[in-house]
């Protein structure tokens, strides 16, 4: 999955536009899908790596909306916190010692494409 990942040859501006870009990650999400080519950023969720069919990690969409409506905020109307435009709400609360024997091949966010 992360070779597939790898925009580092991307040859378009907007990798959302280069049919050679088949799977996308979102971070924010810590979602995995084939992108829709309809000059927006849609995307259809996947729940198995297409190469492999090893299982990929859960949705964390829901948690980001429980997460949004537990401050408070209205995620359409009200500016929402910058750590939760990344990862970053949700990584910080892993335990890396619980991924130490880990086989899942994590992706770097640098490396894939994000419409943030």
């Amino acid at each position: 999955m992360r070779a597939q990942l790898d925009l580092s040859g991307v040859a378009y501006d907007d990798p959302w536009d280069d049919p050679d870009v088949v799977v996308v990650y979102l971070p924010k999400f810590d979602e995995y899908g084939l992108p829709v080519r309809d000059g927006g950023t849609s995307m259809v969720v996947i729940g198995h790596c297409p190469w492999c069919g090893a299982r990929l990690p859960e949705s964390r969409r829901d948690a980001w909306f429980d997460d949004i409506e537990r401050l408070g905020l209205d995620p359409w109307e009200d500016e929402i916190p910058a750590d939760y435009h990344t990862d970053a709400w949700w990584a910080s609360s892993l335990d890396p010692a619980a991924f130490a024997d880990s086989s899942r091949d994590y992706v770097e966010p640098g490396k894939v494409i994000s419409p943030a």
